[in-house]
C-alpha cells in the first residue's frame, strides 16, 4: 500500500524523525506533511538533513487543535501517528500533559481522520502497555496492565484507537514496540543519557540494582515494522514489534562503559523508580510469520549509536545543556 501523502504526527521526535527519514528514501514518492508541537523533545535539527525535500512539509501545531487537525487531514490519505508524552518519569511528576496528548489528541486525529475516510491509520504505541511479566512474552491479545501515567495513557489512546475500527470502521493498525535507541533520541532516555554522560566524564544513574529487563530494538527495524505493517497489516489488528534483544540495564551500562573506555567506578546507583516494571517481553510471531524480522545486531547497532554521538556532538550538546 504505497502513499500519496501522509500525515505524520510528532515527526520531529527521535522515532518519528527517523521514520521519515526512512520512507523518504524507500519511497521517493512519498510525500510526508509532518506536524509536530516542538515540545522539549521535539527537535527540527532531527530532520535538518531532508528540509529542502520537495516532497517533505512541516507544520509545527498541537494534535489537540481541531481545527488545525481539520485544516490537514484532507489533504493526506494516510495518517502514522507517533506524537506522544512518552517520558516514564515526567509523567510521575506530572500526568495531566500525558493523559491531554496521549488520548485526546489521539481522539481529534482519529475523529478528523474518519471525517475525511483516510485510507489507512497507523497508531504507534508501546510494550509499557501490557505492564511487567517475570516468564514468558506478550502477545498481542493479553490483557493490559499499564503501571505508570505514561503507560496508562498510551493504553487508554490504543484502545480508543481500535473501538474507531470496531465502531465506525476506520482503518486502524496499532503497533507496539519494545524499547528503541539509535541517531537522535532526546538524551534523558538511557542509552543517550549513559553515552552523553560519560562524554562528558560524568558518572551515570543506575535505578536499583540495574537489573529491570528491556528488550531492545534499533530504531531502523522499527521503522521498517511500522512500514511493513503499513503495506501488509490487517485493520483492526494490533502488531508487536521487537528487537529479540533482552537486556538488563546494568548489561546495557556495562557495554557502554567498555566501548567509551570507562570502568565501573563511573556507576551511580539511585533510588528505583516508582512502580518500576521489572521486565517488558514481546511475542512478536505474529509479524515474524508474515515475513517481517530485524535486520540490526544489537552490539554492533549499540556501537553505531556510541558513534553517532560521538560524531554529533553539535546536535545533543545543547539538548543537555
Amino acid at each position: 500500500m504505497k502513499s500519496s501523502k501522509m500525515l505524520v504526527t510528532g515527526g520531529c521526535g527521535f522515532i518519528g524523525s527517523n521514520f521519515i527519514r526512512y520512507m523518504l528514501k524507500k519511497w521517493p514518492e512519498c510525500k510526508i506533511l509532518n506536524i509536530d508541537k516542538l515540545t522539549y523533545a521535539g527537535n527540527t535539527d532531527n530532520l535538518k538533513d531532508i528540509g529542502s525535500n520537495p516532497n517533505y512539509e512541516f507544520i509545527q501545531g498541537d494534535i489537540c487543535q481541531h481545527e488545525l487537525v481539520s485544516e490537514l487531514m484532507p489533504s493526506v490519505d494516510q495518517v502514522v501517528h507517533f506524537a506522544a508524552e512518552s517520558h516514564v518519569d515526567r509523567s510521575i511528576e506530572d500526568g495531566d500533559i500525558f493523559v491531554k496528548t496521549n488520548v485526546l489528541g489521539t481522539h481529534t486525529l482519529l475523529q478528523c481522520a474518519l471525517e475525511n475516510k483516510i485510507d489507512r491509520f497507523i497508531h504507534v504505541s508501546t510494550d509499557e502497555v501490557y505492564g511487567s511479566i517475570k516468564e514468558g512474552s506478550f502477545r498481542e491479545s493479553d490483557i493490559l496492565k499499564p503501571s505508570s501515567p505514561y503507560s496508562s495513557s498510551k493504553a487508554g489512546s490504543d484502545l480508543l484507537a481500535l473501538s474507531y475500527h470496531t465502531t465506525y470502521g476506520l482503518p486502524v493498525i496499532v503497533t507496539r514496540c519494545t524499547n528503541n535507541f539509535g541517531p537522535y533520541q532526546y538524551p534523558e532516555k538511557l542509552i543517550p543519557h549513559f553515552i552523553t554522560n560519560l562524554m562528558n566524564e560524568k558518572k551515570v544513574p543506575v535505578y536499583g540494582t540495574g537489573m529491570n529487563i528491556r528488550d531492545w530494538i534499533h530504531v531502523y527495524d522499527h521503522c521498517s515494522g511500522i512500514d511493513f505493517v503499513r503495506e501488509q497489516g490487517n485493520d483492526g489488528e494490533i502488531y508487536n514489534i521487537g528487537g529479540g534483544s533482552e537486556l538488563t540495564n546494568l548489561d546495557i551500562t556495562h557495554r557502554i562503559l567498555k566501548a567509551l573506555g570507562k570502568d565501573e567506578s563511573m556507576i551511580r546507583y539511585v533510588e528505583d523508580r516508582k512502580g518500576h516494571d521489572f521486565r517488558y517481553s514481546l511475542n512478536c510471531d505474529k509479524l515474524k510469520n508474515m515475513g517481517w524480522k530485524p535486520e540490526y545486531e544489537f552490539d554492533t547497532a549499540l556501537d553505531q549509536t556510541i558513534q553517532w554521538y560521538i560524531d554529533n556532538r553539535w546536535w545533543w550538546e545543547p539538548l543537555k545543556s
